[in-house]
């Protein structure tokens, strides 16, 4: 589900001090921006101008705290900038979107907009952002201090080995040993076995 956002109500969502450069970015590019709700696939999208009389879009996931709804904001405002500059002719996570949203990040470190250890984090991602969050292993480990604390979950990297987990859509696995950088799993009905990233997050199953 999703609603879109007033902005009278945006800076709920974000980082107090930064909700003046972020309306910059929503009120230049003339933003329609979107937050849902119910989403658990993806943390964030952006829409190009199709020509049919929408503009740019922008939808984010409104459980993520206001860290990550701050950094997801500026992830994919920097696909809008890259869009505006490049169309699509350049990767949608190149180096030039990586350079994009390096120059919009500067913007909010080193103000005191960010707690010590989500700056620290942020500025180390700089060097090489990553294609969302999720995939910066030490900025999602960082992020998720800030999340509202759920009973019973935990990263994958944190269920015991060979312990029993549950995901999202219900299916039960037991955590095995980590091959490279993700997790042997072994689904418990079937038998097959899955790669997990180790900061997937997972309900403990007994």
């Amino acid at each position: 589900m999703k609603k879109e956002a007033p902005l009278n109500t945006l800076a709920s969502y974000l980082p107090e001090g930064t909700f003046g450069q972020v309306m910059h970015f929503l009120t230049t590019y003339k933003v329609h921006l979107t937050v849902s709700r119910e989403r658990s696939s993806i943390l964030g999208d952006y829409r190009h101008p199709d020509g049919r009389g929408k503009g740019h879009r922008i939808s984010i996931n409104g459980s993520l705290n206001k860290y990550g709804f701050l950094l997801t904001l500026l992830h994919e405002i920097a696909h809008l900038v890259a869009y505006n500059k490049y169309a699509n002719q350049v990767p949608s996570h190149g180096k030039e979107w990586k350079q994009e949203y390096t120059v919009i990040l500067r913007d909010f470190v080193g103000k005191n907009l960010l707690p010590p250890d989500v700056e620290l984090a942020v500025r180390q991602s700089m060097m090489n952002p990553a294609a969302s969050s999720c995939a910066d292993e030490d900025l999602m480990r960082v992020l998720k201090k800030y999340d509202r604390q759920k009973e019973n979950h935990f990263f994958v990297e944190q269920v015991p080995l060979h312990g029993l987990f549950k995901t999202k859509d219900g299916r039960i696995f037991r955590r095995g040993e980590k091959i490279r950088k993700r997790y042997r799993c072994e689904e418990v009905a079937s038998h097959k076995v899955y790669l997990f990233s180790p900061v997937y997050e997972v309900e403990l199953a007994s």
